[in-house]
């Protein structure tokens, strides 16, 4: 029987993200078997129609398929507001629009499966260093950064972060001080954009304020044949159940 899924991302003004969205949109569906399943990706900001429209125009087309469930996986790394709230009650307008023709059920985030952190140790493999800095966006929000930091744990890397401290520079600086001269940057974001682009701007600053230091700045985890086995292994996976509503 045909099932449909639908990928779920945060959305950005830049166009990369969405061509990245798309690659992984297409290796999901090799993954899962070509012509056998509907996917299709939404963004749940930054698009000209909000979430639960998107939703709903997939469904339309499951529809007329005669699919009569619909699976949501959030690619998100991390389970922020927008995995845990906002996605959520995008859910809960769509179906709400829908009624029972089909049912829409939300998976766990693409950042809570475990082979994520196997990906970023194949990549830190190929990268020679004394150590590794995974570099993730960061929060205020109480709690948010555990996520990242037993990961860099997992990983025998030490964090730092672009939006919070400790900063990629003040880490930078701390292992200076302590002798390092091999840095690897690992950068905890799903695809190429205006951050990453960004980040490399930094660590073009900073070889010019340590010239003795050797930086090399990974790759994003981007579209990949590894990342849509874990998306499809996430389909797989328990569902949801947010605020007492399994999703």
């Amino acid at each position: 029987m045909m099932s449909a899924y639908l990928l779920v991302s945060h959305g950005s003004r830049d166009p990369r993200p969405q061509v990245a969205m798309e690659e992984l949109g297409q290796l999901v569906s090799a993954q899962l078997g070509n012509g056998k399943h509907l996917v299709g990706i939404a963004a749940l900001e930054l698009q000209p129609q909000p979430l639960y429209q998107q939703i709903q125009d997939f469904a339309g087309v499951a529809l007329r398929e005669g699919v009569k469930s619909l699976e949501i996986v959030p690619v998100f790394l991390l389970p922020g507001v927008h995995v845990m709230a906002d996605i959520p009650e995008q859910i809960a307008l769509a179906q709400q629009a829908l009624g029972e023709d089909i049912i829409i059920h939300q998976h766990p985030h693409l950042g809570s499966h475990g082979d994520l952190v196997t990906l970023l140790s194949q990549q830190m493999a190929t990268i020679p260093a004394e150590t590794t800095i995974l570099l993730a966006h960061g929060s205020r929000r109480p709690g948010s950064l555990e996520p990242i930091e037993t990961i860099a744990a997992q990983l025998g890397a030490v964090t730092a972060y672009w939006a919070v401290a400790p900063s990629l520079e003040s880490r930078i600086q701390a292992l200076v001080a302590a002798g390092q001269t091999k840095v690897a940057i690992l950068p905890y974001f799903l695809f190429t954009g205006g951050i990453t682009d960004a980040i490399a701007l930094s660590i073009e600053r900073l070889k010019l304020q340590f010239p003795t230091v050797t930086f090399q700045l990974a790759a994003p985890l981007g579209a990949s044949r590894e990342l849509a086995e874990i998306i499809g292994d996430l389909l797989t996976s328990p569902l949801v159940e947010t605020q007492g509503i399994l999703n």
